[in-house]
Protein backbone atom coordinates (compact mmCIF):
# COMPACT_ATOMS: atom_id res chain seq x y z
CA UNK A 1 0.00 0.00 0.00
CA UNK A 2 1.52 3.47 -0.99
CA UNK A 3 1.80 5.89 1.83
CA UNK A 4 0.78 9.19 1.57
CA UNK A 5 2.64 12.11 3.30
CA UNK A 6 2.93 15.59 4.86
CA UNK A 7 4.96 18.04 3.08
CA UNK A 8 7.71 20.17 5.17
CA UNK A 9 6.14 23.19 6.95
CA UNK A 10 2.71 22.03 6.87
CA UNK A 11 0.40 23.14 9.87
CA UNK A 12 -2.69 22.03 9.06
CA UNK A 13 -4.81 19.35 7.40
CA UNK A 14 -7.82 19.57 5.58
CA UNK A 15 -9.29 16.44 3.94
CA UNK A 16 -12.26 16.05 1.48
CA UNK A 17 -14.79 13.22 2.27
CA UNK A 18 -16.65 11.23 -0.37
CA UNK A 19 -13.86 9.51 -2.36
CA UNK A 20 -10.68 10.90 0.03
CA UNK A 21 -11.33 9.18 3.63
CA UNK A 22 -14.30 7.11 2.35
CA UNK A 23 -14.61 5.33 -0.58
CA UNK A 24 -18.53 6.60 -1.11
CA UNK A 25 -18.12 7.22 -4.96
CA UNK A 26 -19.64 3.30 -5.87
CA UNK A 27 -22.35 4.06 -3.49
CA UNK A 28 -22.95 7.86 -4.78
CA UNK A 29 -23.06 6.43 -8.06
CA UNK A 30 -25.78 3.92 -7.89
CA UNK A 31 -27.77 6.47 -5.92
CA UNK A 32 -28.19 8.91 -8.67
CA UNK A 33 -28.34 5.76 -11.45
CA UNK A 34 -31.23 4.90 -9.62
CA UNK A 35 -33.29 8.15 -9.09
CA UNK A 36 -32.19 9.41 -12.80
CA UNK A 37 -33.03 5.85 -14.53
CA UNK A 38 -37.03 6.24 -14.65
CA UNK A 39 -36.79 9.65 -16.51
CA UNK A 40 -34.50 8.41 -19.02
CA UNK A 41 -31.37 9.81 -17.57
CA UNK A 42 -27.88 7.25 -18.90
CA UNK A 43 -26.26 8.15 -15.69
CA UNK A 44 -22.66 6.97 -16.19
CA UNK A 45 -19.46 6.38 -14.76
CA UNK A 46 -17.74 8.58 -16.85
CA UNK A 47 -20.60 11.46 -16.31
CA UNK A 48 -20.35 11.38 -12.41
CA UNK A 49 -16.64 11.40 -12.65
CA UNK A 50 -16.84 14.82 -13.70
CA UNK A 51 -19.40 15.72 -10.95
CA UNK A 52 -17.01 15.16 -8.30
CA UNK A 53 -17.08 17.77 -5.20
CA UNK A 54 -20.45 18.92 -7.04
CA UNK A 55 -22.85 19.28 -4.49
CA UNK A 56 -26.45 16.91 -5.17
CA UNK A 57 -28.52 20.17 -6.17
CA UNK A 58 -26.01 21.27 -8.57
CA UNK A 59 -25.60 17.64 -10.23
CA UNK A 60 -29.20 17.88 -10.54
CA UNK A 61 -28.95 20.86 -12.25
CA UNK A 62 -25.83 19.66 -14.84
CA UNK A 63 -28.30 17.02 -15.63
CA UNK A 64 -31.31 19.33 -16.63
CA UNK A 65 -28.31 21.22 -19.01
CA UNK A 66 -26.95 17.96 -20.74
CA UNK A 67 -29.99 15.77 -21.17
CA UNK A 68 -33.08 18.62 -21.31
CA UNK A 69 -35.18 17.45 -17.99
CA UNK A 70 -36.53 19.32 -15.95
CA UNK A 71 -36.12 17.64 -12.89
CA UNK A 72 -36.36 19.50 -9.60
CA UNK A 73 -32.65 20.18 -7.63
CA UNK A 74 -33.74 20.63 -4.75
CA UNK A 75 -35.88 17.56 -4.82
CA UNK A 76 -34.23 15.48 -6.57
CA UNK A 77 -31.43 16.24 -4.60
CA UNK A 78 -33.32 15.31 -1.43
CA UNK A 79 -34.20 12.19 -2.99
CA UNK A 80 -30.51 10.98 -4.36
CA UNK A 81 -29.47 11.48 -0.99
CA UNK A 82 -32.05 9.47 0.79
CA UNK A 83 -31.50 6.88 -1.83
CA UNK A 84 -27.57 6.93 -1.20
CA UNK A 85 -28.35 7.06 2.52
CA UNK A 86 -30.27 3.31 2.20
CA UNK A 87 -26.97 2.26 0.87
CA UNK A 88 -24.10 3.87 2.87
CA UNK A 89 -23.53 1.14 5.25
CA UNK A 90 -21.88 -0.33 2.84
CA UNK A 91 -19.28 2.19 2.28
CA UNK A 92 -15.47 1.46 3.10
CA UNK A 93 -12.42 3.69 4.31
CA UNK A 94 -9.76 4.79 1.88
CA UNK A 95 -6.91 3.33 4.24
CA UNK A 96 -3.79 5.46 2.97
CA UNK A 97 -5.66 8.47 4.08
CA UNK A 98 -7.34 6.97 7.59
CA UNK A 99 -3.62 5.96 8.01
CA UNK A 100 -2.04 9.35 7.91
CA UNK A 101 -5.42 11.03 9.85
CA UNK A 102 -4.34 8.47 13.16
CA UNK A 103 -0.77 9.70 12.39
CA UNK A 104 -1.88 13.18 12.71
CA UNK A 105 -4.20 13.25 15.28
CA UNK A 106 -2.93 15.38 17.84
CA UNK A 107 -0.37 16.57 15.92
CA UNK A 108 -1.62 19.07 13.71
CA UNK A 109 -5.30 20.49 13.38
CA UNK A 110 -7.18 18.69 11.40
CA UNK A 111 -10.57 19.62 8.97
CA UNK A 112 -13.22 17.72 7.06
CA UNK A 113 -14.03 19.87 3.98
CA UNK A 114 -16.93 18.13 2.02
CA UNK A 115 -19.64 19.28 -0.76
CA UNK A 116 -21.23 16.94 0.81
CA UNK A 117 -24.76 17.75 3.15
CA UNK A 118 -23.75 17.87 7.15
CA UNK A 119 -25.61 15.49 8.51
CA UNK A 120 -24.49 12.69 6.11
CA UNK A 121 -20.74 13.45 6.42
CA UNK A 122 -20.94 13.37 10.28
CA UNK A 123 -22.33 9.59 9.85
CA UNK A 124 -19.77 8.49 7.69
CA UNK A 125 -17.35 9.86 9.80
CA UNK A 126 -19.21 7.38 12.65
CA UNK A 127 -20.16 4.52 10.27
CA UNK A 128 -16.09 4.33 9.84
CA UNK A 129 -15.13 5.02 13.04
CA UNK A 130 -13.40 8.52 12.45
CA UNK A 131 -15.54 11.00 13.97
CA UNK A 132 -13.21 10.96 17.26
CA UNK A 133 -10.67 12.32 14.92
CA UNK A 134 -12.40 15.65 13.88
CA UNK A 135 -13.93 18.34 15.65
CA UNK A 136 -14.51 20.76 12.34
CA UNK A 137 -16.24 19.63 9.63
CA UNK A 138 -17.35 22.11 6.57
CA UNK A 139 -20.26 21.13 4.61
CA UNK A 140 -22.45 21.99 1.30
CA UNK A 141 -24.44 24.09 4.02
CA UNK A 142 -21.70 26.34 5.60
CA UNK A 143 -20.71 27.94 2.40
CA UNK A 144 -21.94 29.71 -0.36
CA UNK A 145 -19.52 29.67 -3.00
CA UNK A 146 -18.73 25.78 -3.94
CA UNK A 147 -15.58 23.64 -5.35
CA UNK A 148 -13.76 24.69 -7.42
CA UNK A 149 -14.67 28.05 -5.70
CA UNK A 150 -12.16 27.76 -2.43
CA UNK A 151 -14.43 29.34 -0.01
CA UNK A 152 -14.73 25.39 1.85
CA UNK A 153 -11.22 24.77 2.91
CA UNK A 154 -10.68 28.64 3.48
CA UNK A 155 -13.53 27.99 6.09
CA UNK A 156 -11.53 25.11 7.47
CA UNK A 157 -8.22 26.82 7.58
CA UNK A 158 -10.42 29.24 9.53
CA UNK A 159 -11.75 27.04 11.82
CA UNK A 160 -8.47 25.72 12.61
CA UNK A 161 -6.63 28.49 12.79
CA UNK A 162 -3.87 28.12 10.53
CA UNK A 163 -3.36 30.33 7.41
CA UNK A 164 -3.76 28.90 4.08
CA UNK A 165 -0.46 28.67 2.72
CA UNK A 166 0.23 26.41 5.83
CA UNK A 167 -2.60 23.96 5.10
CA UNK A 168 -2.24 20.55 2.63
CA UNK A 169 -5.73 19.29 0.99
CA UNK A 170 -6.17 16.13 0.59
CA UNK A 171 -8.90 15.37 -1.89
CA UNK A 172 -9.44 13.02 -4.84
CA UNK A 173 -11.82 15.28 -7.13
CA UNK A 174 -10.78 17.95 -9.84
CA UNK A 175 -12.61 20.21 -8.79
CA UNK A 176 -11.47 20.37 -5.06
CA UNK A 177 -8.32 20.27 -6.42
CA UNK A 178 -8.75 23.13 -7.84
CA UNK A 179 -10.13 24.90 -5.36
CA UNK A 180 -7.28 23.60 -2.52
CA UNK A 181 -5.27 25.55 -5.46
CA UNK A 182 -7.03 28.82 -5.89
CA UNK A 183 -7.26 28.96 -1.86
CA UNK A 184 -3.10 28.92 -2.13
CA UNK A 185 -2.78 25.93 -0.34
CA UNK A 186 -0.65 22.74 -0.81
CA UNK A 187 -2.78 19.90 -3.35
CA UNK A 188 -2.50 16.54 -2.86
CA UNK A 189 -4.48 14.17 -5.35
CA UNK A 190 -5.49 10.58 -3.71
CA UNK A 191 -6.77 8.60 -6.12
CA UNK A 192 -3.67 6.72 -7.12
CA UNK A 193 -2.86 5.81 -3.35
CA UNK A 194 -6.45 3.21 -4.38
CA UNK A 195 -8.20 1.26 -6.33
CA UNK A 196 -11.25 3.55 -7.56
CA UNK A 197 -14.78 1.31 -8.21
CA UNK A 198 -17.27 3.66 -9.43
CA UNK A 199 -19.83 1.41 -12.00
CA UNK A 200 -19.08 -2.12 -10.18
CA UNK A 201 -21.67 -3.71 -8.24
CA UNK A 202 -21.25 -2.84 -4.41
Amino acid sequence: MKTLTVLPGIKGLIFDLDGTIADTMPIHFIAYRNILRPFGVEFTPELFVTMAGIPAVGSIAKVNELFGTTLDPELFGRLKEEEYEKEMVKMKAVEPVVQLIREYHGKLPMAVGTGGYKRLAWKTLEILDLKKYFSILVSSEDVEHHKPAPDTFLKCAELMGVEPAFCQVFEDGRLGLEAAEAGGMAAVDVTPFYEVSIGKEI
